[in-house]
Parts: structure tokens; C-alpha cells; sequence
């Protein structure tokens, strides 16, 4: 990875400490950003991606990273934060699935762009696709663009500079094998990353929910090995 300029402008990443959100990070530092990272502990069923956050912010040297906790098993009404059982059938493109979190990045980015505009920053980092995804609605481009003018009408660092917020989803419209070739040659090192929604007690991912599935077909369409530690009694 390159050395950061001497005087680099701030972007906040939305860091969930899964693959695409390390990537996210990577890019936006290449691009000689000063990255501020916004972790959620939104009581998601494992602690394991907030652990691997930390690790990712440690490895790209983040100039600050907040991890904010947000009690969303208040709400319940999904699998990630409610008593609802994690689907393990496969990916089903046409269908909404029960780890759809209500909301989640719809809040998410407004916090970070709370953390953008006290931070000075106009540049919001998420790593959101519209190809290999789960078919999570607040993941498309009309949300983004949307929720891009409602930052610039919300907050007083928009009134005052119109235009000065930018959600940037730069992988978008990849695939995950390019989202992971993007990272070979940024040089993330994959491993400090977790996808799982359902691991293991051994802290191994389970390999058969949605985001492992899409992760482990990212690497064999990538050609890349792949570093996941799988669960004790996952063998593929």
C-alpha cells in the first residue's frame, strides 16, 4: 500500500470488518484519503466482525476509529438480532432475506454521516453491491443517490456547501471475485477479514449462510485461495 500524502483529506468508511468493507478501506487510503473508520456494534449474533474491524483499522493505520453501540435487538426483525434462525438453503436472488437487519445502512449512513460532518469530511465510504449480494434493498444505487441528497438537505455542513457530501460505492457494480482481485492488488490480507452471519462456537465460519456462500464463490471465481477459517467440522 502507498504512504499517505503529508496533508490527505478526510473520508469516513463505514468498517463492518467483512471483506468488502476492508477493500472499501483500502481504496479510499490508496486514493491518499485519511481514513476515519465507523464500526457498529448493533448487537449482531457474534462479536467476531467487530474484532475483526479493529484489526482491519490496526492493519491500514486508520487516522481514528469509533465503534459505536447501537442496541438494535431492541427492534428484532431479523436473524442477526432477533430469535430467527439463519437461512442455510442457498442464495435466493428473489427474495428478501430474514438477515435483512430493518434499516441497518439506512441508519448506518446517517451516523456516518454525523461522524462525516464533525470529522470535516465530505467523502462517505460504504461497501455496498448491487451484484453479488443478498438482496438487501438499502444496497442499490437509487438508495445511495437518494440518501446523498437528504445528507446535503440534513445537516449544516450540507446547507452551507451544497454538494458536499458524496456516498462512494466504488464496488457497486463488481462482482466478488473482482471486488477480491481489487484487494490482491491493494495487498489486504483477507484472513483478519469474517462474512459468516452464523459461526461457530469455535469462532469458525459456518459455510453454508448466504455471506458465506457468496464469499467462498468469490474465491473460486477469483482463483484466489481462500484464507477463511471454517468451522471444526467444515470441510469442502
Amino acid at each position: 500500500m502507498t504512504d499517505m500524502p503529508d496533508n490527505p483529506k478526510a473520508a469516513v468508511i463505514l468498517l463492518s470488518g467483512g471483506l468488502d468493507s476492508m477493500v472499501v478501506a483500502a481504496l479510499a487510503r490508496e486514493q491518499g484519503y485519511a481514513v476515519h473508520a465507523l464500526s457498529v456494534d448493533y448487537g449482531q449474533r457474534h462479536r467476531r466482525e467487530l474484532q475483526s474491524a479493529r484489526d482491519i483499522g490496526r492493519r491500514l493505520g486508520v487516522t481514528r476509529h469509533v465503534e459505536l453501540p447501537l442496541d438494535l435487538r431492541q427492534f428484532g426483525g431479523s436473524a442477526l438480532t432477533d430469535d430467527i434462525a439463519v437461512p442455510k438453503s442457498g442464495v435466493d436472488d428473489d427474495a428478501i432475506p430474514v438477515t435483512y437487519v430493518p434499516a441497518r445502512n439506512l441508519v448506518f449512513l446517517a451516523l456516518t454521516t454525523a461522524f462525516a460532518e464533525a470529522s470535516g469530511a465530505g467523502d462517505i465510504f460504504i461497501g455496498v453491491n448491487a451484484l453479488d449480494y443478498s438482496g438487501y434493498p438499502d444496497c442499490r444505487p437509487a438508495y445511495l443517490k437518494a440518501f446523498e441528497q437528504l445528507a446535503d438537505l440534513a445537516t449544516k455542513a450540507g446547507v452551507e456547501d451544497q454538494g458536499r457530501f458524496k456516498i462512494q460505492a466504488p464496488l457497486i457494480y463488481m462482482s466478488k471475485a473482482e471486488i477480491i482481485q481489487t484487494g490482491v492488488e491493494l495487498g489486504v490480507d483477507y484472513s483478519l477479514t469474517h462474512s459468516c452471519y452464523d459461526p461457530a462456537e469455535d469462532g469458525g465460519a459456518c459455510g453454508d449462510c448466504d455471506s458465506c456462500r457468496l464469499r467462498r464463490k468469490g474465491f473460486e471465481e477469483a482463483g484466489v485461495v481462500d484464507p477463511t477459517r471454517y468451522a471444526d467440522n467444515i470441510n469442502f
